[in-house]
């Protein structure tokens, strides 16, 4: 008898769960340090009481464009505080248009082998729990001193692109700068209004000349995007959900929309990365490379879309899978975001490696591009913080500030940490399904087959967006059925929700 059968038909929710403890549990479990030392603590201090006197600044005062006037803005989820990331764009002569990306200037305030810095290296990355945050750096530095926050002077290292008609980049520079965003605006509001679903978001149409630049930056999007496709990038969509939370008590299960601002953000957030990758490999710089190598279980890929009557190249090509998918999505959008989940666990996960000028790049199979970094998101992710630091030396012509080593011990740590993070973050999104709905056993649910695994069928209810194993006459279920779930018993210690088909 296994675990979930010895619990199957007890387990009633416990008078009171401490889910922000339970949280804490799962990070220590997964090697992670949820509490900032008083080292720590102690550097911040000073850092705060050095940003009061204005000494912060000093570093960059003399080499900083001043682009505070610049109609800048945020676009991310509603409760974001750690704001990594701001934009502008403007059209030029002759169809070009510029793009400005602006990133925190997180290394201005953590140095390289402080005690924050090895903090960071620890954990290497944020982690989204829905009712708790443990954020990378301290909430004085990732919710306050290096966050973008609406009409903050800040500094910033800007990625300045600029693009033909096409979406080609003809030309790139990254400088610091002083900048201010004008607007923390977030997905849902202004998806809705790209897609006419909803008016004008209030944050937009109270800053003159917002809309027109929202409109424009919605334009450079589609043709970023178009390129990309073109090149064999991959359009997915993943099913996630995540957790709604009030006052520490889970409400609700909520999936994340992808939306054409999510979409902006996204294809922004590429067109840096692989610039500043460009950028370091120019200048001779070892760097951190994000990776998807080719999948190895591409047979299964093939055999995935024999069953939608659709032939895959016989060997991994980028070109052919996006075809397939794009296909998928025009004739059974519903669907979709399921056989994407199928498609991105035969890819297998992205890892960070270390490359070396000179030496073949093993490239991003799902971006279909051969230099991709992180650099956008130096609050939340480590491997950004020390790209961050590779971009500053490259630019005062200084050597790296890390040897070969260093970054494979960084991409290394990297890599494992992120996928800790993602078991902490699965763990706590299963804790919170089996909370939400222990007060509803018996009750019936529209659901999803989500996933199928020898004779383990899985759905994802459609409201609230829960997952559970179907323990019962789940016979002849497929990935995409959609059939009716009656709740049977949740487990909220050992994270469980059965059901049976009815």
């Amino acid at each position: 008898m296994t675990e979930r059968d010895q619990h199957h038909h007890k387990v009633p929710a416990p008078a009171h769960f401490d889910v922000t403890a339970r949280a804490k549990v799962e990070m220590l479990a997964q090697q992670f340090s949820p509490f900032f030392e008083a080292a720590v603590l102690k550097e911040v201090e000073d850092i705060g009481k050095a940003h009061l006197s204005g000494l912060s600044q000093l570093a960059f005062q003399n080499t900083a464009k001043d682009l505070r006037n610049l109609l800048w803005s945020s676009i991310d989820n509603v409760e974001s505080r750690d704001l990594d990331q701001i934009e502008y764009v403007e059209r030029l002569d002759g169809g070009k248009i510029r793009i400005l990306v602006g990133i925190a200037d997180v290394d201005a305030f953590v140095p390289k082998d402080s005690a924050i810095d090895k903090h960071a290296f620890q954990n290497t990355t944020s982690v989204y729990t829905g009712v708790v945050t443990f954020p990378m750096l301290p909430d004085a530095l990732s919710f306050d001193l290096t966050s973008l926050l609406p009409d903050q002077d800040r500094l910033t290292m800007v990625v300045d692109l600029v693009i033909d008609s096409t979406g080609l980049v003809v030309s790139r520079e990254i400088y610091p700068a002083i900048t201010r965003n004008h607007a923390k605006l977030d997905y849902i509001s202004v998806g809705n209004w790209l897609e006419q679903k909803g008016p004008v978001p209030e944050q937009i149409s109270a800053v003159n000349n917002l809309t027109e630049q929202l409109l424009l930056q919605d334009e450079v999007k589609s043709k970023i995007k178009a390129l990309r496709l073109k090149q064999g990038s991959l359009q997915l969509q993943t099913p996630e959900a995540t957790t709604v939370a009030v006052d520490g008590q889970i409400v609700g299960l909520e999936l994340v929309e992808d939306n054409p601002a999510r979409d902006l953000i996204e294809n922004f957030m590429i067109a840096a990365n692989i610039a500043v990758s460009h950028y370091l490999a120019d200048q001779k710089f070892a760097s951190l490379r994000r990776v998807v190598r080719e999948p190895e279980r591409w047979e299964e890929l093939v055999k995935l879309a024999e069953t939608y009557l659709f032939d895959l190249a016989a060997a991994p090509d980028a070109k052919s899978l996006a075809a397939f998918l794009i296909e998928r999505k025009k004739a059974d959008p519903f669907r979709f975001p399921d056989l994407s989940l199928a498609v991105v666990k035969l890819l297998g996960r992205g890892e960070y490696v270390v490359e070396v000028p000179g030496q073949v790049d093993i490239g991003h199979f799902a971006l279909a591009v051969h230099d991709y970094t992180h650099a956008t998101a130096p609050n939340r992710r480590y491997t950004d913080l020390v790209t961050q630091r590779l971009i500053k030396a490259a630019i005062s012509g200084k050597p790296s500030p890390y040897s070969l080593d260093e970054l494979e011990a960084v991409a290394k740590q990297c890599t494992e940490m992120e996928s800790a993070s993602n078991k902490v973050e699965r763990t706590m999104r299963k804790i919170s399904a089996a909370l939400l709905l222990s007060k509803h056993i018996g009750e019936t649910y529209d659901a999803i087959v989500s996933g199928v695994k020898g004779k383990d069928v899985f759905v994802r209810l459609f409201r609230p967006a829960a997952e559970g194993k179907v323990v019962r006459n789940s016979s002849g279920c497929h990935v995409g059925d959609r059939i009716k779930v009656k709740l049977l018993s949740t487990d909220v210690e050992n994270a469980f929700v059965d059901f049976a088909r009815v």
